[in-house]
């Protein structure tokens, strides 16, 4: 049996990058997944339950969420992963791929964690875990508006831990730094290296070090770690 036998979890982004990872980690862990994308399943496993939607629109979340509630009872553990990355200075960002950042980044997160929470309440029970960025503490150039975003999860996430505490839902942050995805391949990877070569740990994340934190976070021994935010590699 593994960890998640029973659980249910939802994983945004859950095609790419550190979603489809964390869908992955949740599957071979026996949980049954619900992944939320803008495109098409590209996981099949007979306890994957796909969801094609544009988490940047508020009324498909809300749409999804009256479909969930008819097919799954409970939702143990919401991983909001799914984001959007437009690297460049702030003189030339055009305002739709801001808005787009905004959108993904902060406002679809407190949508999904809200609708989750609703249906955690009635188990009194649940675990809300959003990914944040390094970028909240290093500030690079070109990314003013994505590290806001990021650093508003943060925040997002504390005072939520407040206000879902009393039915006995935790919510935390896990930020973390370079690893090899699409969104990573973006950008120049001369700058990359540089900025990790500055990390206290100087070397990319790993899978292992992703899910060693996201494990610590869902397990149901944390039920006294909540509004917490981990950085990987030394970042603070």
């Amino acid at each position: 049996m593994g960890m998640y036998e029973g659980k249910n979890v939802i994983v945004t982004g859950s095609s790419r990058g550190i979603g489809a990872l964390l869908t992955r980690h949740f599957l071979d862990e026996g949980a049954t997944v619900v992944g939320i994308a803008r495109g098409p399943a590209n996981c099949e496993h007979q306890r994957y339950l796909h969801h094609q939607a544009d988490l940047a629109v508020p009324a498909e979340i809300q749409q999804l969420f009256v479909g969930l509630r008819k097919t799954v009872q409970t939702i143990d553990i919401v991983i909001n992963s799914a984001a959007v990355l437009t690297s460049q200075y702030a003189l030339i960002m055009p305002a739709a791929a801001a808005q787009s950042m905004l959108n993904l980044n902060l406002l679809a997160p407190f949508l999904v964690a809200r609708e989750a929470a609703k249906l955690m309440r009635k188990a009194k029970s649940g675990r809300i875990i959003n990914i944040s960025s390094m970028a909240v503490s290093l500030e690079p150039e070109g990314d003013s508006v994505y590290a806001a975003c990021k650093a508003g999860l943060t925040t997002l996430s504390n005072i939520l831990a407040k206000e879902f505490a009393a039915f006995n839902v935790t919510c935390n942050t896990l930020g973390i730094t370079a690893i090899e995805t699409d969104m990573l391949k973006q950008l120049p990877h001369d700058k990359i290296d540089a900025v990790v070569a500055r990390l206290p740990i100087p070397r990319y994340a790993t899978a292992d070090d992703i899910v060693n934190v996201i494990d610590f976070y869902a397990s149901e021994r944390s039920g006294y770690i909540t509004a917490q935010t981990i950085y990987l590699g030394g970042v603070h």
